[in-house]
């Protein structure tokens, strides 16, 4: 986890990127609110989450293989672990460890998920399917969406469905980016 004080000029870290970051992650805009699942069962939703299509962020433009896997720790936060290759299947993987902690505890659909402390991102599940096969995550802002299966793969049919939900929450669809998704088996 970085801090703020190690985000300094004499760190030689690229703090001003931080700060871009967080501004443009952890900014509030006045939007209308995200419909979340009406409950969202932890326990299910724990394990690995491969990355189908998403808005990029600034460090995921170019992303390959992403893929979340969420643990929940005794204190109820929620261990991440956000990896992916940069820029091809064969590119430098990238592994990032933001921490989870459910904001809303009767839903457990809303979430602040914390890259940089103290600040903590919107993270809202919109959607979960019953078998927990396939999640939808936004933001109010809108800025930034995350659909996720439990597979690599996604047929087109169950990908149009989800990019309908994903349009019916008021997202610019022309935004969407697919992620290249290899089998695990060979990677």
């Amino acid at each position: 986890m970085i801090s703020l004080k190690q985000l300094t000029p004499q760190s030689g870290k690229p703090y001003w990127l931080a700060t871009l970051f967080s501004l443009n992650m952890f900014g509030c805009a006045s939007h209308d609110a995200i419909q979340t699942a009406e409950y969202v069962d932890i326990d299910k939703y724990m394990g690995s989450w491969y990355v189908i299509a998403h808005i990029p962020t600034f460090l995921t433009g170019d992303a390959y293989n992403s893929k979340e896997t969420y643990t929940l720790n005794k204190n109820g936060t929620i261990a991440t672990e956000f990896s992916f290759n940069e820029g091809g299947f064969e590119g430098e993987e990238k592994v990032y460890h933001p921490k989870g902690v459910v904001k809303n505890k009767q839903t457990n659909a809303h979430w602040g998920m914390q890259f940089i402390w103290p600040f903590k991102a919107e993270y809202l599940i919109s959607y979960v399917d019953e078998a927990y096969e396939t999640t939808i995550v936004a933001r109010s802002s809108r800025d930034y969406i995350w659909l996720m299966s439990r597979s690599p793969g996604m047929s087109d049919t169950q990908y149009d469905k989800m990019k309908s939900k994903i349009e019916s929450l008021g997202y610019d669809m022309s935004k969407i980016r697919k992620v290249p998704q290899q089998a695990e088996e060979t990677r």
